[in-house]
């Protein structure tokens, strides 16, 4: 018994040092991720510099898995230029085009009017109630490039948890749960 007794902690020992190693690993990537998506932060001046379309609204330009780069400078908003809002009391980004531009005489300060190419009126039903513009602080970028389909996975992932759960045990290598089952 002695002989597998040693077997057994020489098992475990090992299966540490993989669980040990992952870990560190895993520790890594994470940690670069967030090194790079801080970076493009401060490069593109947006708070979020890439977003996924989530709806048809901007059809057929954009569709649905899109994932859109976004850009901030201090130039003005034009008409035309599609951008990225915030509304106040939703939590999720929208991606629809300028139709107006407004210019306070007072202030200086622009208010900005959206609309989905694919939908058939303004946004002011999307604004917050009583909200007939958006202001610039709403306005999180403008999109400057983007790529076709490859935001799929986080529309899977959002919207079919299983699909991350499923993921996430096939990632994660069979010694993990070796070591913590012994």
């Amino acid at each position: 018994m002695g002989w597998i007794g040693e077997q057994i902690d020489s098992v475990k020992s090992l299966n540490f040092r993989q669980f040990l190693t992952q870990a560190v690993s895993l520790g890594m990537i994470v940690t670069s991720a967030l090194i790079i998506w801080k970076g493009l932060m401060c490069v593109t001046g947006s708070e979020s510099p890439v977003v996924v379309v989530l709806s048809g609204s901007m059809e057929p330009g954009f569709k649905r898995g899109d994932i859109l780069f976004l850009h901030m400078s201090k130039d003005p908003i034009r008409a035309g230029e599609i951008v990225v809002f915030n509304v106040d009391g939703r939590e999720i980004p929208i991606v629809h085009r300028v139709i107006k531009v407004h210019e306070r005489q007072d202030t200086g300060e622009v208010d900005v009017l959206t609309k989905g190419d694919n939908n058939f009126g303004d946004d002011r039903l999307l604004y917050a109630h009583g909200q007939l513009w958006l202001q610039r602080h709403h306005i999180m970028g403008r999109a400057i490039g983007f790529l076709p389909y490859v935001g799929w996975v986080t529309i899977i992932m959002t919207e079919k948890p299983i699909v991350k759960v499923s993921f996430l045990q096939n990632w994660l290598p069979t010694t993990l749960f070796v070591y913590f089952l012994s």
